[in-house]
């Protein structure tokens, strides 16, 4: 006599149940970069107008002749007043709300004068701030 042994189980098949992929990396909106400050134009009727858009390297608020209004040095590869840099005089009416601080950006559009240390700059016909 033979005697037929089975090898199986008389329970049904089981699926080996597999991982889920977890994400790597969670799914995020790009912030949006950073607006720039708008750039200032020269106007027609200005002769020599210059522009300039820049990162605030010095600002000095208050001005040693009391005529209230605000000189600004930014960076600007231009180099309107040196290498490097160039300067802004904002006179009291175009003197924003806020003055600008160091790492804010401006823009300027205006006649080249000379400064009061000999130094050529900007004297602002339209200036604006982005506080960064």
């Amino acid at each position: 006599m033979i005697a037929l042994a089975g090898c199986g189980s008389a329970d049904p098949p089981r699926a080996t149940p597999t991982a889920t992929p977890s994400p790597t990396a969670t799914a995020t909106a790009t912030p949006k970069p950073r607006r720039d400050v708008p750039r200032a134009h020269c106007p027609a009727a200005v002769a020599g107008c210059k522009t300039t858009r820049g990162t605030v390297l010095y600002v000095e608020r208050v001005d040693p002749d009391g005529d209230g209004d605000l000189h600004v040095v930014l960076e600007d590869p231009r180099s309107l007043s040196l290498p490097g840099i160039t300067a802004v005089d904002v006179a009291v009416d175009l003197r924003p709300q806020r003055d600008p601080r160091i790492g804010d950006r401006v823009s300027a559009a205006g006649p080249l004068q000379k400064g009061s240390y000999g130094q050529m700059q900007i004297h602002a016909v339209e200036f604006h701030t982005r506080h960064g």
